[in-house]
């Protein structure tokens, strides 16, 4: 529960799996830790993430602004440290909770963690929370010249369809039933009480020391 990955995962869409941490939705505490993540990434996976160059300040800026957007961010972390990231954005209005309405969603992932099947387990995620918020297509800006995330969206075929470069069909069945959302919302449960640990980690210093002055010493 609350997305844990064990040691050995197995295999994904035939893909072996070999993920070491936890994958959990990320909440405005992770603030550090996902704005540390983006500006670890290698100028490559700074422009296949924002399809352009994109520089320190802009990568702050944009990790600030993430989390005031209506959407989802998931996080893979291992040892504690975000390595990998996965944003699902609401596009547009609509009147209805159940109303079908276009996404928007971004991959992350820090060049040493590749290769190692954590897009994948991501990618999972974002497709059960595009569907339990009936969303039927996905937009992926870099799609189009990213062939690693081309290569992504293809092991997920009974999922999704190419609609054009840059959007990706969510396929109706299974669409979003009272079991999915039950899942997310225990993940989000136990989720955020993981959050809560790490932030307290964070924060608190079984080492810290106090000076203790006499009367008279400033």
């Amino acid at each position: 529960m609350g997305g844990l990955v064990s040691k050995k995962v197995g295999v994904v869409k035939g893909e072996m799996i070999k993920a070491y941490g936890t994958i959990r939705k990320l909440w405005p505490t992770d603030l550090p830790a996902f704005r540390a993540h983006l500006l670890r990434l290698d100028p490559d996976s700074r422009h296949s993430r924002f399809g352009m160059g994109a520089s320190d300040d802009f990568i702050a800026r944009y990790a600030a602004r993430c989390f005031t957007l209506p959407g989802v961010t998931f996080g893979y972390f291992e040892d504690g440290v975000l390595r990998g990231a996965a944003e699902l954005r609401d596009m547009g209005q609509h009147s209805q909770i159940d109303e079908a309405h276009d996404g928007e969603a971004a991959f992350s992932i820090e060049q040493d963690w590749r290769g190692r099947g954590i897009g994948s387990l991501l990618f999972r995620k974002v497709i059960t929370a595009a569907r339990n918020r009936h969303m039927k297509r996905l937009y992926t800006s870099c799609l189009a010249y990213n062939r690693s995330m081309q290569a992504l969206a293809r092991k997920f075929k009974a999922d999704l369809t190419f609609e054009t470069d840059e959007v990706l069909g969510v396929l109706e069945a299974p669409d979003a039933t009272s079991a999915t959302q039950f899942n997310e919302a225990l993940d989000d449960a136990t989720g955020f009480a993981t959050a809560v640990l790490d932030l307290h980690r964070r924060w608190f210093n079984p080492f810290q020391t106090f000076r203790i002055f006499s009367p008279g010493q400033h």
